[in-house]
């Protein structure tokens, strides 16, 4: 069974083909689709099995980074994204995707209710960060990391990718239930400095997934490590046998098989 892949578009995505890319290569059904054909009727959320909320800069984050298209899924799709999770599929938001979840209501858990507890916000440097980074993936109930080597190489490109939670209360909820998925890391899995962690994020945290392991979300890009030609030292260093992002999108599609 090849599981159908929703990739969300709207104005100013710019790494769907990307995504797209990555699940097909996965062994998906992907389709890149716009977020106005769920909201005319015209495509379905019940008829997928992921849903993907790629990187990019929707409606040029005029408000904030991702807050329209959060809005939009928080106001105008909820019924479809509540029956969506409650049906035991799995989303997934990279970069921009990871803003849009935390400020639609899908992170940290599943309530789009409930008033915004974490939020990805200004780099402590003050600018654009676009690098590569290690990432310490965390043993969690992510069904996206099941048995992902425990040090791995993603990109990131943005501006507002420092992770804040509102208080001591939501940090501590989040380490009791080991949603902490992706923290950065040195290059030997140690305690990161600038630009190591390129953003300031609050404990290193790259990427959470919610309680139940079926909403991750994370500002790293592994889809832009696929190949192992992608990979910038690899002129250097040789070919691996497949790019570190690769188990990711497995992942996911194994979990409907």
């Amino acid at each position: 069974m090849k599981p159908n892949v929703l990739v969300l578009r709207a104005a100013g995505s710019n790494c769907d083909q990307d995504a797209h890319f990555a699940f097909q290569y996965a062994g998906a059904n992907a389709q890149l689709i716009h977020v106005n054909r769920l909201l005319d009727g015209d495509a379905r959320l019940q008829d997928f099995q992921i849903l993907v909320i790629p990187g990019g800069f929707t409606y040029g984050d005029d408000i904030s980074a991702g807050k329209i298209l959060a809005n939009q899924l928080k106001y105008k799709l909820a019924d479809q994204l509540l029956a969506f999770h409650a049906a035991d599929k799995l989303i997934i938001g990279i970069c921009n995707g990871f803003q849009v979840l935390v400020k639609a209501g899908l992170l940290p858990q599943m309530d789009l209710k409930a008033p915004q507890s974490v939020t990805l916000t200004n780099n402590d440097s003050g600018k654009f960060e676009d690098r590569w980074v290690y990432l310490k993936v965390n043993k969690s109930p992510c069904v996206f990391t099941k048995n992902v080597k425990s040090l791995v190489y993603y990109p990131v490109a943005h501006a507002e990718g420092k992770f804040v939670v509102r208080d001591d209360q939501v940090l501590n909820l989040l380490k009791q239930n080991r949603q902490i998925v992706f923290q950065y890391a040195a290059p030997d899995g140690g305690q990161p400095v600038y630009p190591q962690n390129p953003n300031g994020s609050m404990l290193d945290i790259a990427g959470i997934c919610d309680a139940t392991g079926r909403i991750l979300g994370l500002m790293p890009h592994p889809e832009r490590h696929i190949d192992p030609t992608n990979h910038p030292h690899w002129t250097r260093e040789g070919l691996a046998q497949e790019g570190d992002g690769v188990a990711i999108f497995r992942n996911a599609v194994n979990y409907f098989r």
